[in-house]
C-alpha cells in the first residue's frame, strides 16, 4: 500500500497539536516504515542517535514514534507481530518512570488497562486482558504491549513501551496461521475506524494515567 493509499493517515504535526502541554505526545514522529518502533525510538534515545535525530531533546520522556508499517515488529518472547501497512496503530513511547528494571510489568499492565479503557469507552466493546501482554476481543488478540527497559547509571531507567493495535484489518490481512486467533476493531464493529481519532484518544488516556500511576506516586 502506497503512502497516498493509507486511510486516515497519521500526520505528526496534526497529532502533536493535541498534546502541547502533555508529557506523552509532546513530540510525535511518524515514519512510513520501521523495522520495529521500539528499535527506532531506542536509536533516537541513544547518544549516537541524538546527534542526527530531529527531536530537540531525544532523551526527554514522552516522545512517541509511530510507523505506518513495521517490517520486523516484535511481540512477547520474540514472536513476530504482524503489522499490515496503514491498517493498525504501531507505536512506541519513551519514558523514565522512576521504577526498577525488574518492575517493568507495571508499565505493561498500565498500557493494557488504558487500551482496554479506550476500546470500552469509544466503541462500547468489552475487551479483556490476557497475561502477560495481550488485549483480547471476542477471545482473539486485538492489541499487544511490549515493554523494554534499559538501566541508566545517573538517570532514571529508560523504558520503551511498544503498543500494537489491530484497527482496520480484514481477516485476510492476517497470515492464515493467525486468522483464528486475531481480530481487529473493524472486524468487531463491522465498520472502519478512524485511526487518527483512536491514536489521539489512546495517547490522551496514557498521558493522564501515567502521571497518576507513576509521577504522582513517586513524588
Amino acid at each position: 500500500m502506497s503512502p497516498a493509499e493509507i486511510p486516515y493517515r497519521l500526520v505528526a504535526d496534526e497529532l502533536q497539536a493535541h498534546f502541547a502541554s502533555a508529557t506523552i505526545g509532546w513530540q510525535i514522529i511518524v515514519l512510513e516504515q520501521a523495522g520495529s518502533t521500539n528499535d527506532a525510538i531506542l536509536q533516537l534515545a541513544s547518544p549516537q542517535g541524538a546527534a542526527v535525530s530531529s527531536p530537540p531533546s531525544p532523551t526527554r520522556e514522552g516522545l512517541v514514534l509511530f510507523a505506518e508499517h513495521q517490517t520486523a515488529g516484535r511481540g512477547q518472547r520474540g514472536n513476530r507481530w504482524e503489522s499490515a501497512a496503514g491498517k493498525g496503530l504501531w507505536f512506541s513511547i519513551l519514558l523514565r518512570p522512576g521504577i526498577q528494571v525488574n518492575d517493568s510489568g507495571r508499565l505493561t499492565i498500565w498500557a493494557m488497562e488504558n487500551i482496554c479503557d479506550v476500546i470500552r469507552t469509544q466503541f462500547a466493546l468489552e475487551p479483556a486482558i490476557k497475561s502477560p501482554n495481550d488485549v483480547l476481543l471476542c477471545g482473539r488478540k486485538v492489541a499487544g504491549v511490549l515493554v523494554e527497559m534499559r538501566a541508566q547509571k545517573k538517570a532514571p531507567h529508560l523504558a520503551i513501551v511498544g503498543i500494537g493495535i489491530n484497527v482496520n484489518q480484514s481477516l485476510q490481512d492476517f497470515p492464515s496461521e493467525l486468522q483464528s486467533g486475531a481480530i481487529s476493531l473493524a472486524m468487531a464493529l463491522h465498520r472502519p475506524v478512524n485511526r487518527r481519532e483512536l491514536a489521539i484518544a489512546v495517547l490522551r488516556n496514557l498521558d493522564r494515567t501515567y502521571f497518576e500511576r507513576f509521577v504522582a506516586q513517586a513524588s
